[in-house]
């Protein structure tokens, strides 16, 4: 009669509970958050930065650890994620957005998101169209690719070997990252809620400044302002730790950052605003606009406070404050009769609406001569100069000092 050696047993089943490494359960929380931040660390740094945007490049060591760790950690194929990307910025905010809120509502996007990914993954013109430049050497095509969900299979045994039982919880922590991350909060709430720094053509938004969980893809704002620039963060109260990792590689040379978003350069105000000055506004459109939107919030805020000495109502203005720097378009249909009734009664209001709007076209109008354009933005800045209205007066002479 066979009897169990107790003692195997009994090893066997606290090897089942604890692992081989019996860790404390803040320690197998901090190595879950550790592995997890190295997936997004992955993700943004390799998958959107390097190879979606071209915006780096970075040297064999890293490249090759970022793709055996998307390996393990996703199973994600890089050409898959690359080309659904760059489709997302191609057709941003279209129906032929892979996932954008806009179209698809958000709570699809929250909670359908991983799912989206998957059915786009298969779309064959997709692929072909948007995966090119994507890594196509031997381990990519027999290994990451052919066997792309062998790679999370290993870190499930790798996790239950290591802590026991509890290496389940570890793992799907693990894989529900990105998806609740990426495919939920960025692609999801980075295009339907947070704070704006630029009137990108599209619905994208800053969910926080401090991009630290996400490693920096919070400021999705700023990257659809900027899509080809390597570093997220353009405000002093930003925070893109992908970036740090990146300086920090860039030190040892496993980096090489090709762009950074541009930053306006303000030097002698010019007399009269030339092709320079032009060539200054069309190159940092989006931070003049952002300046511009400043100027308005603050007339704004001047016609409040004469109104409230004045003892008068302020509710249209104040409820339309909110929307004045904002594209026409991207006001919601239910705010705009109040943008409509505020610039009625404010002339001031009404008066720099349309001249931003004019001057929003300068770049616009792709017909127009270069010579043709620089006349049209001297006497732009000579008529704002003339308006009589101190803020709109304040940046004419700031967009003549303004550099390339």
């Amino acid at each position: 009669m066979f009897l169990p050696d107790w003692a195997v047993l009994n090893a066997a089943i606290d090897l089942l509970a604890h692992g081989l490494l019996d860790l404390s359960w803040w320690q197998i929380v901090l190595y879950t958050l550790v592995t997890t931040h190295i997936t997004i660390a992955s993700v943004t740094i390799f998958l959107h930065r390097t190879q979606a945007h071209r915006a780096m490049d970075l040297g064999r060591i890293p490249s090759h650890f970022f793709r055996f760790w998307l390996w393990l950690g996703t199973g994600m194929v890089t050409k898959e994620w690359v080309a659904i990307h760059r489709k997302h910025h191609a057709k941003c905010e279209t129906e032929d957005d892979p996932h954008s809120p806009q179209t698809r509502g958000i709570e699809t996007v929250l909670w359908r998101g991983a799912e989206l990914y998957r059915e786009e993954a298969k779309n064959k013109e997709t692929m072909a169209k948007f995966g090119h430049g994507t890594p196509d050497d031997w381990i990519e095509r027999n290994l990451y690719t052919r066997f792309s969900w062998q790679g999370v299979g290993l870190m499930l045994i790798l996790n239950v070997a290591l802590f026991g039982a509890i290496g389940l919880t570890v793992w799907a922590v693990q894989m529900l990252w990105i998806p609740i991350t990426a495919a939920g909060v960025i692609n999801g709430i980075g295009h339907y809620w947070g704070y704006r720094n630029f009137e990108a053509p599209d619905a994208s938004t800053n969910i926080v400044p401090w991009g630290v969980l996400i490693g920096g893809e919070e400021l999705h704002n700023n990257h659809h302002t900027y899509p080809t620039a390597a570093k997220f963060s353009v405000k002093k109260y930003e925070f893109d730790i992908g970036w740090v990792y990146i300086s920090l590689m860039q030190k040892i040379g496993w980096a090489k950052v090709k762009k950074v978003p541009p930053k306006l350069r303000l030097g002698a105000v010019r007399p009269v605003a030339d092709e320079k000055t032009l060539e200054a506004l069309i190159a940092h459109r989006y931070e003049v606009m952002a300046q511009y939107g400043r100027e308005l919030r603050r007339a704004c805020k001047d016609e409040i406070a004469v109104l409230k000495a004045r003892g008068h109502d302020l509710g249209t203005l104040k409820g339309a404050r909110r929307w004045v720097h904002r594209d026409a378009d991207r006001v919601p249909a239910s705010f705009r009769p109040q943008v409509a009734q505020a610039r009625e009664a404010h002339p001031v209001l009404d008066k720099m609406l349309t001249m931003r709007e004019e001057l929003r076209q300068m770049w616009l109008n792709t017909h127009v001569s270069r010579e043709q354009l620089a006349a049209d933005l001297a006497a732009w800045c000579r008529r704002a100069e003339e308006s009589g209205i101190a803020r709109l007066q304040q940046f004419a002479v700031g967009l003549r000092s303004a550099h390339a």
